[in-house]
């Protein structure tokens, strides 16, 4: 069986790692190659870098964040953040990223999913996907969660796996900063239908949440952000509450 993921989140604005409410009133929380190496020492399967840089040249330090990151830390890391085209992808995959997440730019050109895993596989994909229940049905938001994208989770979930998608990160907005659980349901529909790994974002507030969201939810890997940052929950102990739960953790 393979092991459960645990994976902490980071925002990154230029060369700092930054926490804020919607990208508004940015405090800056520590060095982002700093913390990678703290979180990889500590025990974090995989790390997720976010870059929230908004100008061109916020892109080109960013790139030259990734690579002072891929020579600092050892466990795998997947960048993200306002990725628009294939030559965006190929620079962050180039510069030592694991893998490149994408969203808003999939969701514009769904195409723009096969043409980077047909270069460089589909593992080296994930497909982040914002949802919110409108009206009773999961549906997709782009920019943000801010712009309805015309599409249910399903079966946009299902349309990025058939194009090339190695794996989907979900972000329940409903839940995103709640810190009272992860959707469980949704995310095991998810799980039960697609052959790829599903990522669960939103919700997480206690190492309950984490047993639930890979018991319940069947999720293959849970992500978080602040409550790692602030200490709220010690990666160490958290795994440890997970194996003595019985799920297949990397300790």
């Amino acid at each position: 069986m393979v092991a459960k993921r645990i994976i902490p989140c980071l925002d990154v604005n230029g060369n700092r790692t930054v926490k804020g409410v919607r990208f508004n009133n940015l405090k800056t929380i520590g060095d982002p190659v700093l913390m990678g190496i703290n979180y990889a020492r500590t025990g974090a399967d995989e790390l997720v870098y976010l870059d929230i840089s908004a100008t061109s040249e916020g892109r080109k330090t960013f790139v030259d964040l990734v690579k002072n990151i891929a020579r600092e830390i050892n466990i795998p890391f997947t960048v993200g953040g306002g990725i628009s085209c294939f030559k965006e992808a190929a620079e962050m995959l180039n510069a030592g990223a694991d893998k490149i997440a994408i969203n808003s730019a999939a969701l514009s050109s769904p195409q723009l999913i096969k043409e980077i895993s047909s270069v460089f596989g589909s593992q080296f994909v994930v497909v982040a996907i914002d949802a919110t229940q409108i009206n009773g049905c999961w549906m997709v938001m782009s920019r943000g969660g801010q712009i309805p994208a015309g599409k249910k989770l399903l079966d946009w979930a299902l349309e990025s796996q058939d194009l090339g998608a190695g794996e989907i990160l979900f972000t329940a907005i409903d839940n995103d900063g709640t810190k009272e659980g992860f959707a469980y349901e949704k995310i095991a529909q998810l799980s039960s239908v697609l052959s790829i790994p599903v990522i669960a974002s939103g919700g997480a507030g206690k190492a309950e949440h984490f047993e639930h969201v890979f018991k319940e939810g069947k999720a293959d890997a849970a992500l978080a952000a602040s409550i790692f940052h602030n200490g709220e929950i010690s990666i160490k102990d958290l795994k440890c509450n997970l194996l003595n739960s019985g799920l297949n953790i990397r300790i």
